[in-house]
């Protein structure tokens, strides 16, 4: 186990030597240290001093077999993309060519023939076994990347010794003479032997050197070995997510300057609005609140993101802070990383949520451990906002109308939000972008596609879930607080807002649905029409997906016994599962508990989409059973 992991891995790495710990997924360190390099000098553009000076480069290395994988192909092709357009990326990629991967040779000169020829990519080959021709042109690629502030890449031709790993049997598939072969081209060998033939060391002076090495790490050893050991489950976990000191949050702009900001939208002010317009305002505030926030994904600059929330953001903050990227995931999730690690608040947008999967190792493998591997020495504070779940019109399919986001709710330490209205859309994106920039956490926030226009509830014009724009200085929800919404038995005409409605009182209601995103649109609808037939009810907002706050959740439950989950996503793997059965282990015993959910099934085109989705009419029909015979008047 390692230092810098606080004895939790093997992993190598050093705050002081600006080395992050790094995981053992193939190749996906590389996206994130193309990201740092761009980072770096996005910060000198910026006027942001940044944890590394402007003037570093970023160095990463890899095998001759890694550089096959997908991940550093696109990492290699994002650093080249932006260096054609004359955008500085100081990155020396290192390919370490020992031939092998693991047992399947790598073709002899195939690094050269598909790395020596990229586009804006300078090639520099050397021995690795010759020390001092290393030495001279690791420093001749080092001088260019740093003069240059392009990318380079040094291939090392080296020599594999001892096997893959310790369990890995060479002699299964390499002969004993080639092992022995290769064990005389040891650099260490070859290095003694030229130094004793120059005269650099007499072999008196080189045994000392060997002596006080092995001395050395004994020492170091000892030490090593005495230190505490990891023995609760407390204590392993401290890292993930560890508290940090409360950070005061920039000052407000002032009036006059928020003034001149939302003057492209004045028309609009002060009316209300749907879920994707006060994001779109939420983002202004945010840019001119924080200084160091940079918007990047597909598409977000100029044409303002798919459903136009990014829009006008460009103008007013510039072509530095919003930033169109190539079209990969990957990329832009290595962005991410590598401007949080430069000190930078970066919020990337994942144009839908389906998207994210080919990418998904940048968040589980790499920004989500980070904190876990370096004992919390470094962190990604970062947002991450996804265009996803489903029941979008017109524009479907399971690629665009992906209800599933299983994938967030096992990782460790991270975050998801999730709004339903676009009152809660502008506190919660403030919510997050505070976690990351106090907290240092990485936040995934949820946007409901079909909601983002919205603007009806119960009747085509009724404006039902159009929403004010919160100020703001406005109060945020606590994390993980269920918004209450009470709906009483036949309620007086109005009372179908989205955002605070006047409610009727409801004591004691006879059942509680408990939902999220569409399910809680839907849900509203549902006990809209139910408390025409007399049933009152009350309907949670979860808000907050991963974690759940259990203990918030029992308490805005309060005295109903009867509970009715409401979940879009999938039958399996849903939230609805884990929501089951924590409520069951909270209060044994303690509620009746029922879900609706989607089909284990993908999402079609058109109208045969709704078919596998759950729907206002479900709810209503679900209500009407499990209180059937109950007085619904309670």
């Amino acid at each position: 186990m390692t230092p810098i992991s606080g004895g939790r891995h093997k992993v190598l790495g050093s705050l002081a030597l600006n080395i992050p710990p790094q995981t053992s997924t193939i190749a996906s360190q590389i996206p994130k240290a193309v990201g740092t390099a761009f980072a770096i000098d996005l910060s000198k553009r910026l006027g942001q001093s940044g944890n590394w000076p402007h003037d570093a480069i970023v160095m990463c290395s890899f095998g001759d077999a890694s550089a096959n994988h997908s991940t550093a192909q696109g990492a290699i092709n994002a650093a080249c993309w932006a260096a054609y357009q004359h955008v500085p990326v100081p990155m020396l990629f290192v390919c370490e060519d020992n031939g092998l991967g693991i047992s399947t040779p790598t073709p002899q000169g195939w690094i050269e023939q598909s790395l020596a020829d990229r586009p804006e990519l300078r090639y520099f080959a050397a021995d690795g076994r010759d020390l001092a021709q290393t030495f001279a042109v690791a420093r001749k690629a080092a001088h260019y990347v740093r003069t240059k502030r392009q990318p380079a890449l040094l291939h090392l031709s080296t020599v594999r010794l001892f096997g893959h790993a310790g369990a890995d049997t060479e002699t299964a598939y390499r002969s004993k003479n080639l092992i022995n072969a290769e064990l005389e081209l040891d650099p260490i060998l070859a290095s003694t032997a030229t130094m004793l033939a120059r005269g650099v060391l007499s072999r008196p002076q080189l045994l000392n050197v060997v002596l006080d090495l092995a001395s050395q790490i004994s020492r170091v050893a000892a030490v090593a070995s005495s230190r505490p050991k990891l023995q609760t489950a407390a204590q392993v976990m401290a890292a993930i997510a560890p508290v940090r000191p409360a950070l005061p949050a920039p000052p407000l702009p002032p009036t006059a300057i928020r003034s001149a900001l939302f003057e492209f939208d004045k028309h609009n002010l002060g009316k209300p609005q749907h879920l994707a317009k006060l994001l779109n305002w939420t983002l202004h505030d945010l840019f001119a609140q924080y200084g160091n926030t940079v918007l990047f994904g597909e598409d977000v600059a100029k044409k303002g993101g798919v459903y136009g929330v990014s829009q006008h953001l460009i103008q007013a903050f510039g072509g530095n802070r919003v930033i169109n990227t190539l079209l990969d995931e990957q990329s832009i999730l290595g962005m991410a990383i590598g401007l949080a690690q430069q000190g930078m608040l970066p919020i990337a947008e994942i144009q839908f949520l389906a998207y994210v999967h080919n990418a998904e190792d940048q968040i589980r493998g790499e920004a989500a451990t980070l904190p876990f591997f370096s004992n919390g020495q470094y962190h990604n504070g970062m947002v991450i906002r996804i265009a996803g779940l489903a029941y979008q019109r017109g524009f479907g399919g399971h690629f665009h109308n992906d209800n599933s986001f299983a994938v967030f709710r096992d990782i460790p330490g991270i975050i998801v939000l999730c709004p339903s209205n676009g009152a809660d859309a502008a506190l919660l994106l403030r919510q997050a972008v505070q976690l990351a920039y106090e907290q240092k956490r990485l936040v995934i926030f949820l946007e409901p596609i079909a909601l983002y226009m919205t603007r009806d509830l119960l009747a085509p014009g009724d404006g039902g879930w159009l929403c004010d724009y919160p100020l703001p200085d406005e109060p945020l929800p606590a994390l993980g607080e269920p918004a209450v919404f009470n709906q009483a038995a036949y309620p007086v005409s109005g009372q179908v807002s989205g955002q605070a409605p006047e409610q009727g009182t409801v004591e004691q209601p006879a059942l509680t649905i408990i939902s999220y995103g569409n399910g809680y649109y839907l849900s509203r609808q549902a006990a809209a029409e139910l408390a025409q037939a007399g049933y009152s009810l009350r309907v949670l907002d979860l808000r907050c997906l991963v974690p759940l706050h259990i203990d918030a959740i029992v308490a805005a439950l309060a005295d109903c016994r009867q509970v009715l989950i409401v979940d879009e996503c999938r039958r399996r793997g849903s939230l609805s599962e884990e929501l089951f059965t924590a409520l069951h282990e909270a209060r044994p015993g303690c509620y009746q508990l029922s879900r609706i959910t989607a089909e284990d099934s993908f999402i079609p085109l058109g109208a045969a989409a709704y078919a596998v989705l759950p729907s206002k009419q479900q709810i209503v029909d679900k209500v009407r059973q499990l209180l059937a015979g109950s007085n619904i008047n309670e």
